[in-house]
Parts: C-alpha cells; sequence; structure tokens
C-alpha cells in the first residue's frame, strides 16, 4: 500500500515540461493528493485552460503512481483557477537561480487590483538583485512570461507575471 507522502515524494520530481527547474508541485499545480485502496487520485489545476503541456503532465502523474505499484486517476479541475500564489517559496528560488524573476506577490486587499506588470522598479533582477529594471515587452514566450531588461548588470532576463 503506497502511502499519500510517497506519492507527493514522486510528484515532486515531475519536471513542470515548459520550465524544468520547477517541479509541478514547486509550481503549485496540484491541488490534492488522496490514497485509498491501492488507488490514487490526483487533482490539479494547469496554469491556464490552454496549457499545451495539460496531457504530458497528466501523462507523467500517471506514470509515477504506476511506478509506485497504485493505480492512477488523475482529475484535471477547471473550476478554480491556478494562481502565482500557488508557487512554493522553493519553486520561486529555484526559478530566480535559472535567471527568470518569480511573480511578484499579488495585493492583499480584496478588490486592490494592481498592474503590477506595468510599474518600473518592482521586479528585482535574478541576476545581480537590482530593482533597476523595465519591462521590454509584456508577451513572452508563454503567456504567462513578459520580457524584463535589467538597467544594472544589462541582462536581459523573462519576469512570470502575478495571475
Amino acid at each position: 500500500m503506497v502511502a499519500e507522502a510517497r506519492v507527493w515524494e514522486a510528484l515532486q520530481e515531475i519536471p513542470d515540461p515548459e520550465i524544468p527547474v520547477v517541479s509541478l508541485v514547486d509550481l503549485g499545480v496540484i491541488r490534492s493528493v488522496d490514497v485509498q485502496n491501492g488507488h490514487v487520485h490526483i487533482e490539479f489545476t494547469p496554469t491556464f485552460l490552454g496549457c499545451p503541456a495539460l496531457e504530458v503532465m497528466k501523462r507523467a502523474m500517471e506514470e509515477k503512481v504506476r511506478e509506485l505499484g497504485a493505480e492512477p486517476k488523475v482529475s484535471v479541475i477547471n473550476d478554480d483557477s491556478w494562481g502565482t500564489d500557488k508557487i512554493t517559496a522553493a519553486g520561486r528560488e529555484k526559478l530566480r537561480a535559472a535567471g527568470f524573476a518569480p511573480p511578484a506577490p499579488r495585493p492583499l486587499a480584496a478588490g486592490a487590483s494592481s498592474l503590477v506588470q506595468l510599474k518600473s522598479q518592482v521586479h528585482k533582477c535574478p541576476y545581480c538583485g537590482s530593482m533597476k529594471t523595465k519591462l521590454e515587452n509584456i508577451f513572452g514566450p508563454t503567456p504567462c512570461r513578459s520580457l524584463r531588461y535589467c538597467e544594472s548588470c544589462h541582462q536581459p532576463f523573462e519576469q512570470f507575471k502575478t495571475i
């Protein structure tokens, strides 16, 4: 009989298909794991509904569960959107170490929307730590990232959008 903790450990080994420096667990897309009688039910919410890696992630989770000797059931949950606040502290550090600027925290006050992406000098450069950064292009290589430039070390970098 496989334990829930062992399932979480196995899922921690699955890299995000688009950003392999973070696992699916670190990215915060896995909502729950339920183990009962040799069956493992995993619920996950993709970073966005049109995610092209949806089936790749689902198959990877099913394979890990089978490797543990259990029968997988992976459900995609679309009724609750994923947000960047679900990225773990370890995941944020792994992103920074790989040259990505982690997303800024969401505003805490209800209804306090803010165009964080467009504000200058609110995103720290992942290379030198400078706050002297500017938005180069709000459209990055994927819908969840934009391109920024550090005016201190002159390095371009990708910024995770706050979702």
